[in-house]
């Protein structure tokens, strides 16, 4: 359990004696509150932290009769494709020995992957959840936003973050969405069931007919991906289409801005929501000696990993006077570009397909001296966030080296049951 890094916490959280996931093992993410066990967000800022409640997903679990083994590692604060900025040093991916497993749910995917746990909850900010899964040899569902409650979830980008399940099969991820999807009358974002398009009973949606399914193929998310994870890709398309599938190109050209406008409003959203650690309000203290500023200053400082204080300070000077009509405007203008163009190709097409990540896992130590790399990484997953979409990774086979490879599924909003519909065809 340790080899690889996967856990921050190993306490174990006992569920109701039944329910749909009795004596089952559900590891989950630590930027999800866990009433009476530490939740650091891979942060030595919240290290020793203990929250007095749960998030509503926990409430949910534990109701179910899930068994909670861990709270399991990550980038700090969610910030990272890699899980190597964590306060808790870097996670190993258990099926890529020497590569990263994706971030920043990178711990749940590993501990998936690795059999540690049946089952494991992330969070996607900008492919957090399908970037680990898709690393890992796994699978990951990012829901549409306001399927599942963010309350409990410690916030890093509210506009653009859900919670959702990583398992070995898209059965399996399925029947865990069931249990934490629905509305919290403490999340004013989530939806009831009757206004949601496909209502919640997403597991008997795990059928594998694709038979007459349309699948857009978006070419502009194949354009400098790495030529096996392209090979790998349409491979699996062919699959699909040897079991009764179709697919046809569809143009996305808004995604082209889709990473830089998703940097700007991400970093701009963490920036006020890591406001409130200070020393005072919650974090670990900088002293105080009659310096108000400077007790603040040092507790961020010390508190914070380098990935954090960069996307802060990047955050704060685009919603600056003179800058924000500059910067955060046009990131918000470049977000509906990107809604639109998605409306329009699922006008089309059932589902979009593309590979999830451009990318074979990428070799430990590789992109943390150059943050961009690590940034285009994630060109495929973020524009789904901005449009507030459902995807889903699934394993759509491995390179020459034997590395996983991902293949991403869009659908409509609350379109869940199509894509996990497609997605069980090869998982």
């Amino acid at each position: 359990m340790t080899d690889y890094n996967g856990y921050i916490a190993t306490e174990t959280i006992e569920g109701a004696d039944d329910g749909p996931l009795a004596g089952r093992t559900v590891a989950v993410k630590d930027n999800i509150s866990t009433e009476g066990v530490q939740t650091t967000c891979g942060s030595a800022m919240l290290d020793g932290y203990v929250p007095p409640y749960d998030a509503t997903v926990v409430a949910r679990l534990k109701e179910a009769g899930a068994t909670i083994p861990g709270k399991t590692n990550m980038d700090e604060f969610g910030m990272g494709t890699t899980t190597e900025t964590s306060a808790y040093g870097p996670v190993e991916n258990p099926v890529a020995e020497g590569r990263v497993p994706g971030g920043s749910s990178g711990g749940s995917a590993a501990v998936v992957a690795a059999g540690d746990a049946d089952m494991a909850l992330g969070s996607d900010t900008g492919g957090s959840i399908r970037c680990p899964a898709a690393f890992c040899g796994v699978v990951g569902i990012k829901p549409t936003y306001g399927l599942v409650s963010r309350y409990g979830l410690v916030a890093y980008a509210n506009s653009l973050e859900q919670i959702g399940p990583i398992a070995p099969s898209v059965s399996e991820a399925a029947e865990l969405l069931e249990v934490i999807a629905g509305p919290d009358e403490r999340d004013g974002t989530t939806r009831d069931a009757s206004e949601a398009v496909e209502g919640y009973d997403f597991a008997d949606a795990a059928d594998g007919d694709v038979d007459g399914l349309s699948i857009g193929v978006p070419t502009e998310l194949l354009d400098g991906a790495d030529e096996q994870v392209v090979e790998t890709f349409w491979t699996a398309l062919d699959d699909l289409e040897a079991q009764g599938a179709t697919y046809h190109e569809v143009d996305l050209p808004s995604v082209e801005h889709a990473v830089e406008a998703y940097y700007v409003i991400a970093m701009s959203e963490a920036s006020s929501n890591l406001a409130r650690f200070d020393g005072v309000r919650y974090g670990q203290s900088g002293g105080y000696e009659g310096n108000w500023n400077e007790s603040f200053a040092n507790s961020r400082e010390e508190g914070f990993g380098e990935e954090v204080k960069r996307r802060v300070l990047l955050g704060t000077y685009a919603l600056s006077a003179g800058y924000h009509d500059k910067y955060y405007k046009k990131a918000q203008d470049a977000r509906a570009w990107v809604k639109q163009d998605f409306d329009e190709a699922l006008s089309e097409a059932d589902v979009l397909a593309s590979p999830t990540m451009p990318v074979p896992p990428m070799k430990r130590g590789e992109s943390l001296d150059d943050p961009l790399t690590m940034y285009l990484a994630d060109a495929n997953t973020t524009p789904v966030n901005l449009a507030n979409l459902p995807a889903i990774s699934v394993p759509a086979g491995e390179t020459d080296e034997g590395l996983p490879v991902g293949l991403q599924l869009v659908g409509p909003a609350f379109g869940e049951r199509t894509i996990i519909r497609a997605g069980s065809a090869l998982a």
